[in-house]
Parts: C-alpha cells; structure tokens; sequence
C-alpha cells in the first residue's frame, strides 16, 4: 500500500507571495507576477502565489481576460501540520499478527501502527501498549478463533512448516489445546476444529486426529509417520510442524491473531494537514498514545506524528506585497517568517524577527516596481504576466490621473501593454467599467472589495475606495454601503471608518464617514463641508497620497 506523498518543497513548503487583507487588483497580480519572475531566477526555492481575501469584481475581470488562475486563499498562516516534520511511516493491513506487528515496531522504532484498507483509507491504529496487554491477556484458547485468525498467520507466528493439508483461505475455527496429557483426557478436552499442539507421540496425535481436530502442530520438527500424514488427510486436518518446543509454542500461538481485532477504531484521534499546531498540540495532550494519524488532502492516510515533532516545526515563509502593516497583513503573520517585503506605501507598524529584503518605492503601484525587478534580472514577461501588470498600474494609478502616478508608472504600463497585445486605452476603460459593476452585490463585498485598516497614535481606522466611472454605479455603491459603514467600524472596534467613492473620469471622491468625531476630522483635514456623514472631496484620488497621510497629520495634531 502506497502513501508515498512529495513533501518537497514545491508542494508543502514553497514561499508564500501574498498581499494584504481584502485585496486590491494589485495585490493580486503584484503576488502572480512576482512569483513568475522569482522561480525564473531562483531554483533554489519554490515561489507560489497567494490571496489574504476575496476577489474584487475587477480583479476577477482581469484573470479571466488574460486567462490567470486565482491564487490560493489563505486567511491564515499559522503553523499548520503541513509545517511539521510527518513521519511516513506506511499503513499496515488489519491482517497482520500481532507478532509482525511487535516486530514492526521493534524494527522501526515506532509505538503506533496505523491500519489501513486497499485504499489506504486509515481504518484504526494498534499501540504498543495493546499489543504487550494482548499478549499478556493471551491464555483465553479461544482467542485465534474468536479474532477470525488465519492458519497463515499461525504458521508464520510459530516458524512452521504444513505437512499436511492446504492453509491458504482458512482461519482457525476452534479452541488451542496442548495435548500433553493421555489419550484419555485428550478425547475429553478436544472438540471438532480445535488446534492440538502436540509433541512427537504417535499416540497423541492419532487421538486429535480422531476427535476431529482442524490442526495439529507438532513440535521440534518432530517426525509424522506416514499412517498419521494419511489419516489427517483423510479427516481434512492440517498438520503443521514447527522448530519449538510444545512450551513456547504454546506461549506465543496466541500472537497470531491478526491485530484488526485488536486496533482501536471508534474515536479515532486524527490530524491533516490543515489542522493547527496548537490544536494538534491539545490534542496529543488527551490521549494515551504516542503517536497520532495524519491525513492528506485527499483523506487517505498519509503518516504519523509526535509531540516531538511539533518542536521541530517549519514557519511559513511568505514575501508580502503591497502592504507593510501588520494591521493589514493576512491572520497568523507573527508565527510566520517574512523573506521579503515589496511595497510603494508608507512605511507601517510591521516588525520582523530578522533583516529581510525591503523593497520600497514611491511609485503608484508595486506591479511598476515588479516590472523594474524583470528588467533587472533580464527577463521578458510573458503576454499573459504583462497583461496582469498593466491592469495593476491602470487601477492603482486610475489610468495615470491619480497624484500617485509617476512617469515610472506610465512607461511601465505602456511597454506592457505593447507585450500583451492591448489597447490601453480601451482596454482601461474596459476595465473600470467592469469593476464599477455592483449588481448583485451585497454592502459588505463592496465595502471588502478594497479596504485596509491603519494605526495612527492611540487612533485605529479603516479606509475602503472603490473607483467608478459612472455616476450611477457611483450613486449605487454608495447608497448600499453607506448604511453598512458603522456595522463594519463596530465588528472591527475602530475608532473611525471612512470609504472613498472616486469618479475616475471627474478627479474627485464622494467620501462617506461613521465614528464620532469622524466629520471634525474631515473638516480640520481637507476643509470640507460635512453634511449627514458625507462630503465631496475634488481632487482627492488616492488613498495613499491624498487621504490616509492628511487623517494621520490630523490627528496627530488635533486629537478628536
């Protein structure tokens, strides 16, 4: 039975590219693209894309336009069992004895069988300590036929040899007898389909034979005669011979019987490779046994784990993009290990436990900095990676008409618009207008399509934009989210919320607030009119450059 699964690099370990929580369509293609160009120029490693959140609608537009997978979700990167060093020690079958068994662990150093079927679907698991309490409870005479014990195992328990008869397909059916007594009293103790151990007296094993036995196990190689091969033969009894003596064949007879009826199977105790470290860690603290079944992805067994192996646990390793606050940051950031760090924002609150690489620029987009990075390894992005870039720069930088856009942004996007084979200008408005599409949405994928949350002093606030290039979308989303903005700000405990409803083609941003004191800080920051949570801000595009730094300035100088 196979369990072999790769537990290379590539599938279990690679390095995680993800963006921040609630991603943007930069986010997401900053992570593709980055992990195209990093397993181009690094084999050491393997390099995976990944998402902190849902897909925007515009974001899903533009995978589906350049035919792009989205990444793989996570929402956390806590350890997880997939972290930890799993033993892979193969499934045994519920058939094996309970002598094979002791020798397995011996062999191997392993306290735990776990017993599989032809599918390697885990069945139950045999410990070490069950297997010594079987051997020690084995003076029932009725335990080989009680556990269905195949004359296979029997013979490979004692070391015999068949003599007489065929074994293949039979079990034990009757009680073991050591017929070491007299003829007399072993016509009293045998009934039909036992199994005699008997030594080398003729005697004894012609009366087994004619009380019916199913087995005779003769031993120390004794000698059968002729007349006796005969006669079993003719009653349908199996002799088997085997090098021990009547005594220890006696004391270890027992251990034949196959461990499946001996393996706990109700309650099983099991982890995959998706369960946490710290629940697998409460888990192993309320059982007995030492070591615990593992489950792959696909359900079937995959190997065991110890305590021990919880300590040498492997952090997830992740390349974060487009973000550097932890407040931003995907769950569980603190237990993972950083590599690298590729932003065009404002430098946060994240702190790492060593130096890593940290890539910051003011540009209007981490996909312009991630362009640059191709061009600086010499490598040519493919139509597909470059159609995922340009998208990226057109909806961070709105077509080149938000302040954060800079000349890097704009030559960026258009080489890249040439490698992908589009117009950019069509393609843009395209674009906008898909994602500017709210039908069928609900307040809160609006309000999560692009949103982060910021820490300023003792202040903690959430900024949410969406950008529009229609009046009535605009009008749509904003009449839809704007009631959910204090229902967000209280799940989240902010101090304040604030979305941005930006008219791309008009330069200027509807901005909807919930929190008290949230219109005083409107006001003292950008000197407009606050009516009913609303105000208009001409001009104001980009939460980077525009929004975020003047709340911060504010309240840093004049508390609320």
């Amino acid at each position: 039975m196979s369990t072999e699964q790769d537990f290379s690099r590539p599938n279990f370990h690679a390095v995680k590219i993800i963006g921040h929580r609630n991603p943007d369509t930069d986010s997401i293609c900053a992570a593709i693209s980055y992990s195209r160009l990093k397993n181009k120029i690094d084999a050491n490693l393997s390099y995976k894309p990944c998402r902190a959140g849902q897909l925007s609608r515009e974001t899903k537009f533009v995978l589906e336009r350049f035919g792009a997978e989205a990444p793989q979700l996570y929402t956390d990167v806590s350890p997880q069992m997939r972290d930890v060093d799993i033993r892979l020690a193969p499934g045994v079958d519920g058939g094996m004895s309970l002598r094979q068994a002791w020798e397995r662990m011996r062999d191997q150093d392993l306290g735990t069988l776990c017993i599989v079927d032809d599918e390697n679907n885990l069945q139950g698991l045999i410990t070490l300590q069950d297997v010594a309490t079987a051997n020690m409870d084995g003076v029932d005479p009725f335990i080989l036929a009680q556990a269905e014990t195949s004359y296979d195992n029997v013979i490979e328990t004692i070391n015999g040899t068949v003599l007489v008869g065929d074994s293949k397909g039979k079990t034990v059916e009757g009680r073991i007898i050591v017929g070491a007594g007299s003829s007399e009293m072993m016509e009293r103790a045998i009934r039909k389909g036992d199994i005699v151990i008997v030594s080398n007296r003729s005697e004894s094993q012609l009366t087994a034979i004619e009380m019916e036995a199913g087995c005779l196990v003769v031993g120390m190689d004794s000698r059968v005669s002729k007349t006796i091969q005969m006669l079993a033969e003719e009653n349908n009894c199996l002799i088997i011979s085997t090098p021990l003596n009547t005594y220890a064949t006696g004391q270890i007879i027992s251990q034949a019987a196959p461990i499946r009826y001996y393996m706990l199977r109700n309650r099983l105790m099991t982890l995959n490779l998706n369960t946490p470290v710290e629940t697998a860690t409460k888990i192993m603290g309320s059982v007995r046994h030492r070591y615990f079944p593992v489950l792959g992805d696909d359900g079937k067994y995959l190997g065991v784990v110890s305590r021990r192996n919880l300590l040498n646990l492997h952090k997830k390793q992740l390349i974060l993009v487009d973000h550097n606050e932890k407040a931003q940051a995907v769950e569980g950031l603190e237990n993972a290990e950083v590599l690298e760090i590729i932003d065009h924002h404002r430098i946060g609150s994240l702190e790492t436990d060593n130096p890593v690489y940290f890539r910051n620029m003011p540009v209007g987009c981490t996909c312009t900095i991630i362009y640059q990075m191709y061009q600086e390894n010499g490598v040519e992005p493919d139509p597909q990676t470059a159609g995922l870039m340009l998208s990226a720069i057109l909806s961070d930088t709105l077509m080149f008409r938000s302040p954060t856009c800079t000349p890097s942004d704009e030559q960026a996007a258009r080489r890249l618009a040439e490698i992908a084979n589009v117009d950019l200008e069509t393609y843009a408005d395209e674009m906008f207008e898909h994602g500017g599409d709210i039908s069928g949405e609900t307040a809160e994928q609006i309000f999560g399509t692009d949103y982060k949350v910021f820490n300023s002093g003792r202040y903690h606030f959430g900024v949410g934009q969406g950008s529009y290039m229609s009046e009535k979308n605009r009008k749509a989303a904003e009449a839809l989210v704007g009631p959910y903005l204090e229902t967000a700000r209280k799940a989240q405990a902010l101090d304040f919320v604030f979305y941005l409803f930006t008219d791309v083609r008009g330069s200027s941003s509807d901005l909807l607030m919930s929190g008290k004191g949230a219109d005083e800080v409107v006001r003292l920051a950008f000197g407009a009119e606050v009516s009913d949570s609303f105000a208009t801000l001409p001009g104001v595009l980009s939460r980077k450059k525009q929004f975020v730094p003047k709340l911060i300035d504010t309240l840093k100088r004049e508390p609320v």
